[in-house]
């Protein structure tokens, strides 16, 4: 099965935001993946309510926003309202993982979670029922362009195991580093979406490297 691929608008060229998004409509792209950063969770502050809002008036594509913020039950209302059609949250930032997914999903929009790499997959066990996807970052968050992380493909197989054990549709996504040497490994593993920034945007066909990493 082919992945799905959620370009990062993170790496785009922010003074030609629009250029870009509609560059992803024409692309096979499947996802618009958004990171919202705070300057707190993670060590760098990206955008926020306002360019989402702007970034969903020219998508074509779902946007998938990814939270990287403190107290995120705050603003699910308000990035749902931004356009969000997937909002996740990470595991370290939540007191109550489960009241998040749910206030996301009565929401009517689909719930993800997402871990750093320190944090194992094993904790997530008992809310699978209620992820629609789970987010492994491949890189430390904060910042784009980093190495990929080795460890991740074990992370993507236990995680992959738990969730056919308990026969579940959650998706695994991929967020950090992926390139096409490593997007057929991760696949193997388990992963169903792609996540890529620096390797789409700063590459000199970008609608050509995602159709790449779509038919890898």
């Amino acid at each position: 099965m082919k992945p799905k691929i959620a370009p990062s608008i993170l790496a785009a060229d922010f003074a030609n935001l629009q250029r870009d998004v509609e560059m992803l409509n024409e692309s096979d792209a499947d996802y618009i993946h958004v990171d919202i950063m705070d300057g707190l969770f993670v060590p760098n502050i990206s955008f926020g309510i306002p360019v989402t809002e702007a970034i969903h008036r020219h998508a074509r594509k779902p946007l998938d926003v990814h939270l990287m913020i403190v107290e995120p039950d705050n603003y699910l209302e308000a990035f749902k309202n931004a356009g969000a059609s997937i909002i996740s949250v990470h595991y370290e930032a939540c007191k109550h993982l489960n009241r998040s997914l749910q206030a996301i999903r009565q929401l009517g929009i689909k719930a993800g979670v997402a871990i750093n790499p320190h944090t194992p997959v094993e904790l997530l066990s008992d809310s699978l029922e209620m992820l629609d996807l789970v987010c492994i970052m491949s890189v430390n968050p904060g910042f784009g362009g980093q190495k990929f992380i080795e460890n991740t493909y074990s992370k993507v197989s236990r995680l992959k195991e738990m969730i056919d054990t308990k026969g579940c549709e959650t998706l695994i996504e991929i967020d950090g580093g992926v390139n096409l040497d490593n997007a057929p490994k991760l696949m193997e593993a388990g992963a169903d979406v792609l996540v890529a920034g620096s390797f789409v945007f700063n590459s000199s066909n970008p609608k050509e490297t995602i159709s790449e990493l779509k038919n890898i």
